[in-house]
């Protein structure tokens, strides 16, 4: 159940190709594909960037919301930090 299961062998002569396959065919050129231009009117240019600017001030929340979450657990484990030494102190000095 878990042993590997292997392709059958190849069965292709194993000789090398001959010189004739070595040599370049000249092809033709790949067409070209018809791209079309976008044309922006002003109302979707409007659109556009109003859309742009409303992701720039979502991700920008998320990021200070993200900042100031880090800020305030330093902050309360300093303050922890504080307490605990405080309590320390006075069980050592008793």
């Amino acid at each position: 159940m878990l042993t590997p299961k292997y392709p059958p062998r190849d069965t292709a002569p194993a000789h090398a190709p001959a010189r004739d396959a070595l040599v370049p065919v000249p092809q033709a050129p790949a067409p070209v594909a018809n791209r079309s231009t976008v044309q922006l009117t002003p109302g979707s240019a409007l659109a556009l960037a109003a859309g742009g600017g409303a992701v720039v001030l979502v991700v920008g929340a998320v990021l200070v919301s993200l900042l100031l979450a880090v800020a305030i657990t330093g902050m309360s484990v300093a303050v922890c930090a504080v307490v605990l030494r405080s309590l320390l102190n006075t069980e050592r000095n008793r």
